[in-house]
C-alpha cells in the first residue's frame, strides 16, 4: 500500500526539506559547510541568494538530488519585473535549478490581476520551475488569497510558498487552508518558524510538500532520536 506524504515524511524527513542559506551575515566556509551537509543529508533543497549561488553550484556538484534553488526579488518584490526577469537569467545561468519569487504585490492589492499573474508567467517562461512566496500572515483573511493563488496556478507556477521567514511561525490552519484552495494543483512550501521535527510533521500533514528552514539539521537530528 502507497504511504501518504506525512508518513513518508516521518520516516525520512531529509526528503521534504529545503535548507535555507539566506543570513547575509554568513562567510564562504560557512555557505560550504550548509551546502555540504544538505548534500549529505540528501535534503529536498537549498535556498540561497544570488551572490552565494556559484559556490552552492560548485559544492552541490551536478549529480546531487539536492536541487539549488534561488530567491527572486526577495523579500518584497519592490524591484520592476525587467529587473526580476534578470535575476531569474542570472541565476539560470549559475546553475540555480528552481526559483523562490515574491511577485508584485502592488497589484495584487491594486486588483491588477492582468499584472499579477503576467509576472508570474514571463518568470515560468524561464524553463525553470518557479515557486510564488506569498505572504499568508496578510492575505490569509483576505479574499485577495484565493485569487492570488488561482492566478499564480493559471499562470504557470509549479509551487506557492506559505511564508517568508518574516513574523510569526507558520501555522497548521495557514497550512490547510492554502491547500484547500490549491487543491492538488501544484507543490506547497511552508517557511517560517519551522524549528522541530513535530513542527515540521504537522504542517506536512496540513498540506504542505516542502518546509523551508534553517534548522533542517536539527529537525533530521530529531527524526534520528525517535527511531
Amino acid at each position: 500500500m502507497r504511504k501518504n506524504k506525512s508518513e513518508e515524511a516521518y520516516e525520512n524527513i531529509s526528503n521534504v526539506i529545503h535548507q535555507a542559506v539566506l543570513n547575509p551575515h554568513i562567510d564562504k566556509e560557512m555557505v560550504v559547510q550548509l551546502c555540504d551537509g544538505s548534500k549529505q543529508n540528501c535534503f529536498a533543497g537549498v535556498c540561497t541568494s544570488l551572490s552565494h549561488l556559484s559556490i552552492a553550484r560548485e559544492r552541490l556538484g551536478s549529480k546531487s538530488t539536492t536541487k539549488l534553488i534561488s530567491i527572486i526579488a526577495f523579500p518584497f518584490g519592490f524591484i520592476p519585473t525587467s529587473n526580476k526577469l534578470k535575476e531569474a537569467e542570472y541565476a539560470i545561468e549559475k546553475g540555480a535549478e528552481e526559483l523562490d519569487f515574491v511577485p508584485n504585490y502592488f497589484a495584487l492589492e491594486e486588483g491588477n490581476i492582468e499584472l499579477f499573474a503576467e509576472e508570474i508567467n514571463q518568470l515560468s517562461e524561464l524553463g525553470i520551475p518557479v515557486r510564488v512566496i506569498l505572504d499568508t500572515s496578510t492575505l490569509l483573511n483576505s479574499s485577495k488569497l484565493s485569487l492570488a493563488i488561482n492566478a499564480s496556478i493559471d499562470a504557470g507556477a509549479t509551487g506557492i510558498q506559505i511564508g517568508n521567514g518574516f513574523g510569526p511561525a507558520i501555522s497548521k490552519d495557514q497550512t490547510q487552508k492554502v491547500s484547500e484552495i490549491v487543491k492538488n494543483r501544484c507543490s506547497i512550501k511552508a517557511v517560517g518558524g519551522i524549528k522541530t521535527f513535530d513542527q515540521a510533521i504537522e504542517i506536512i500533514e496540513a498540506g504542505a510538500n516542502f518546509i523551508g528552514t534553517s534548522f533542517g539539521f536539527d529537525i533530521t537530528k530529531e527524526q534520528k532520536k525517535k527511531e
